[in-house]
């Protein structure tokens, strides 16, 4: 089966060799164009241009869109859908907001094409243990593609599924990562109370490694855990900078508007921001509050 591909970054590089090792030509394209030359030397097509990514895709068309949230997907839809015919399949494989996967579906659909969201989890690991994809939209686009969604995920049978209607392949996922964001703050917190712990000297390499077996905590965030312990097992060098990517925001405001109370995957978001904030002015009022009402003292530069 053919499939077009839109973005060939990490994700999508990978995605696109494991389809190929599955026995399926990737028809992609890149606005970069080492990755476009590293497709086609892998022994699929990389093409330069849109129109010409649609004329190498043989009828039924398929085009996963692998580019960011927001307008880069609005703007890559709207110069493809004149170049389709009525039957093909637009996939929205990347982390767009659920609401504007519906307005897109409805849009796509009104013009005799279909649109697809598959909420997609793996990373840069996809390419070895198959990605997890969560599909929304119409029954029959999404039972076409069954050959595409069997080759990428884990097994045929295993990480992926039809979870709903339209915009509920991106809600799943948007979900998912705001689960994620709690389960890494509460690792991070659980090490960090190891790590002050001084005088026991604990090993939080070791430590990492014996809770990968048998305990109830293990996971495969965990596995990656201690591969990244083994490189980093004092974190000398690294900042305390971490981005989102907007999903645990997205899944922050669903809460609060189901009336859903939310307080873990809420307060790791809020950590994530303040990871940002250098010297950060929120605290520097506290300790002067503190100064105020208690005299205590304060630290200055």
């Amino acid at each position: 089966m053919q499939l077009g591909l839109i973005g060939l970054g990490k994700m999508g590089g990978n995605m696109a060799e494991r389809l190929k090792l599955g026995g399926h030509q990737v028809v992609g394209f890149d606005f970069n164009a080492e990755a476009v030359a590293r497709l086609t030397a892998s022994g699929n097509v990389g093409v330069s241009t849109l129109e010409e990514l649609v004329q190498k895709l043989k009828a039924r068309r398929a085009i996963w869109i692998m580019v960011p949230q927001g307008d880069p997907v609005d703007q890559t839809i709207a110069k493809l859908v004149p170049l389709l015919n009525p039957g093909d399949i637009l996939i929205d494989g990347g982390n767009s907001y659920y609401k504007d996967t519906m307005r897109r579906h409805k849009e796509v659909t009104s013009k005799g094409l279909h649109y697809v969201d598959v909420g997609t989890s793996g990373g840069v690991w996809g390419l070895q243990e198959g990605y997890s994809m969560m599909a929304g939209g119409d029954k029959e686009p999404v039972e076409y593609l069954r050959p595409i969604l069997e080759t990428l995920a884990p097994a045929a049978d295993k990480g992926w599924g039809h979870v709903g209607p339209a915009g509920a392949g991106h809600f799943v996922k948007m979900v998912h990562n705001g689960i994620e964001y709690g389960l890494m703050q509460a690792y991070a917190e659980g090490f960090t109370i190891m790590e002050q712990k001084k005088e026991m000297s604990l090993d939080l390499e070791q430590i990492a490694e014996i809770w990968r077996y048998g305990s109830v905590v293990r996971s495969w965030l965990l596995d990656l855990t201690a591969g990244a312990l083994a490189k980093h097992p004092t974190l000398d060098g690294l900042q305390a900078y971490v981005p989102d990517s907007g999903e645990g925001r997205w899944t922050v405001v669903e809460a609060i508007d189901l009336n859903v109370s939310a307080p873990v995957i809420t307060e790791s978001l809020l950590r994530r921001i303040r990871s940002r904030e250098e010297n950060n002015f929120t605290d520097r009022m506290l300790s002067i509050m503190r100064n105020q009402f208690g005299g205590h003292a304060m630290k200055t530069d």
